[in-house]
């Protein structure tokens, strides 16, 4: 992707960041139960101003985005940190013609993964 290299990435630009314990309430749930959510990859946490924080753009209702999971484990599998993960999630990717996590909320969940699987090459 020209101008885009996943080693050089800048703090994302979200609207919204959710806390661990903001997550916890959310989704009633106790926070050993959120930090299971994050080992588990259904959701990705970045450290912003020292704290864990997930953009309230991976959250549909109260539970994680479904499709967001599988897209979390290829990323970290083609070698993506989390800030990189959530850098791409949230940056346009000219090949989709928009930003992947909008594409997958729009149920795009396979053009989506076709497009990050290629990034590993």
């Amino acid at each position: 992707m020209p101008g885009w290299h996943p080693r050089c990435v800048a703090a994302p630009d979200v609207n919204e960041w959710l806390t661990i314990p903001d997550l916890a309430e959310r989704f009633g749930l106790p926070l050993g139960k959120v930090r299971r959510l994050l080992e588990d990859r259904y959701l990705v946490a970045i450290r912003v101003d020292g704290v864990l924080k997930v953009p309230a753009e991976f959250i549909e209702g109260s539970h994680p985005l479904h499709d967001l999971r599988g897209t979390l484990i290829l990323l970290g599998d083609n070698g993506y940190t989390d800030e990189e993960a959530v850098e791409w999630l949230l940056g346009t990717d000219e090949v989709l013609g928009a930003r992947p996590i909008d594409a997958l909320r729009a149920g795009r969940k396979a053009e989506v993964r076709r497009v990050a699987q290629a990034l590993a090459f």
